[in-house]
């Protein structure tokens, strides 16, 4: 398949509260975003017309922004009708929207209190993150870059720079054949994905890493809800990269991974099996129910 790059489609982008053709929705090449890292987004899925969660993942862009000491400078409500107008202007219903909210140009330096907080909102259609291999399992290696401690990083945003070792350990487990890397967090224990939380299947039990040091995923808190109400028990704990081996089911959780069984991770095999199965077609299910449905189901 060719590679469509992004500067260059048509469509339309939300550009500070203006629809701007595709094409001209540019920045200055010295803007503080570029070269300090100074920015936050979000990952959201529409499923026939509805963005999932929408709300929350507005709420968490916000609160991204002021955890690097910015206010966007629209409310919730704003910023939620901008992404469905800006998926309307697109004539889509299933799609990826990615809202972007960064410092500008006014200054470049470590300081940079004076410069004007932008923001754009771009949709574009996007499979699974995983395609065709998802369904039979992704293949995981150990990514080399452990996550930081809180108190080196603002793990708890969802702020552009945290991404970058995600990047370099996925390229690397690409390189070796693999689909995504298993990150560690700064102690040596489970952490997740390059960009997706972990979830295992231990004695019928399904556990996953306490987001002490990565992101609190929306996506990963709905699974469990899912989890919960299927009366499966979830055990929210440190994990032991040795805990691994315990686990007879494995899948990541995110926006572009939605629920993706993993078959492979280092030397370790496991076969997607029930709570896997289970839980891939009630998200599938979840998410393409009206807004007001979703939170009627998860509430039940």
């Amino acid at each position: 398949m060719a590679l469509v790059p992004f500067d260059d489609r048509d469509g339309w982008i939300w550009l500070d509260g203006d629809f701007v053709p595709w094409r001209d929705a540019r920045l200055h090449v010295l803007t503080h975003g570029l070269h300090y890292a100074s920015g936050v987004f979000e990952g959201e899925r529409a499923y026939s017309g509805h963005i999932f969660k929408l709300r929350e993942h507005t709420e968490r862009l916000i609160a991204s922004g002021r955890i690097l000491g910015f206010e966007i400078p629209w409310t919730a409500e704003q910023i939620d009708a901008a992404c469905q107008a800006t998926l309307a202007k697109n004539g889509q219903t299933d799609a990826y929207v990615r809202p972007i909210a960064w410092r500008g140009s006014e200054q470049l330096s470590v300081s940079a209190q004076q410069t004007k907080i932008h923001l754009a909102i771009a949709t574009w259609p996007w499979p699974n993150l995983f395609g065709d291999s998802r369904m039979k399992g992704v293949r995981l290696t150990w990514a080399k870059w452990k996550r930081p401690h809180p108190e080196t990083a603002p793990t708890a945003s969802k702020a552009a720079g945290l991404y970058m070792i995600g990047t370099i350990s996925k390229h690397a487990a690409e390189a070796e054949g693999f689909d995504d890397a298993l990150m560690l967090d700064w102690k040596g224990d489970i952490s997740e994905a390059t960009g997706a939380n972990v979830f295992l299947a231990i004695d019928g039990a399904l556990h996953t890493p306490t987001p002490i040091n990565f992101l609190d995923g929306i996506t990963r808190r709905t699974v469990i809800a899912l989890a919960k109400k299927r009366q499966i028990q979830v055990v929210e704990r440190t994990i032991p990269q040795s805990d691994l081996a315990r686990a007879s089911e494995v899948f990541l959780a995110g926006t572009a991974a939605e629920v993706t069984p993993v078959r492979q991770v280092g030397d370790l095999a496991f076969t997607p099996a029930q709570i896997t199965e289970t839980l891939l077609k009630d998200y599938e299910a979840l998410v393409r129910l009206p807004p007001e449905e979703v939170a009627a189901r998860l509430a039940a």
